[in-house]
């Protein structure tokens, strides 16, 4: 499992299994996001399965699956709600960090400068260029 800091409160990551969640907890998350839908390959583990191991851990989860249909508003102030409401630095996850990126930036937006939103990212390795003009 790869983590990519974006900044000391978010980090993301490709997906996770169940057995990753004590790790997480080592390295002092203590907030999960689900990006991913279920469903979407066949050896995923679904989100009640990371959810329980997260609860069973004492971690805070969260679904917020961001699918084909793309955002929606209430997606974005989820992962704000989520962000804002964690007591540590929270990991969020889909299937390679590109989606919980996105959402991330999106949930910033008005909050933080843009460029400091894409540099954030890009430092990352994910480029949210293309969201500027949703980033203002």
């Amino acid at each position: 499992m790869e983590l990519k800091r974006i900044n000391d409160h978010v980090s993301v990551a490709g997906q996770i299994a169940p057995e990753d969640i004590a790790g997480i907890k080592a390295a002092g998350f203590t907030t999960i996001v689900n990006n991913r839908p279920d469903g979407e390959a066949p050896d995923q583990p679904t989100s009640a399965e990371i959810e329980a191991a997260a609860k069973a851990a004492g971690l805070a989860y969260f679904f917020i699956p961001m699918g084909r249909d793309g955002v929606s508003p209430e997606m974005v102030q989820n992962t704000l709600a989520a962000l804002e409401g964690s007591d540590g630095p929270v990991l969020c996850f889909c299937r390679t960090g590109t989606r919980s990126t996105t959402l991330w930036a999106l949930s910033q937006a008005g909050k933080r400068n843009a460029d400091e939103i894409i540099s954030a990212a890009a430092n990352a390795g994910y480029d949210m260029s293309h969201l500027a003009g949703h980033l203002s």
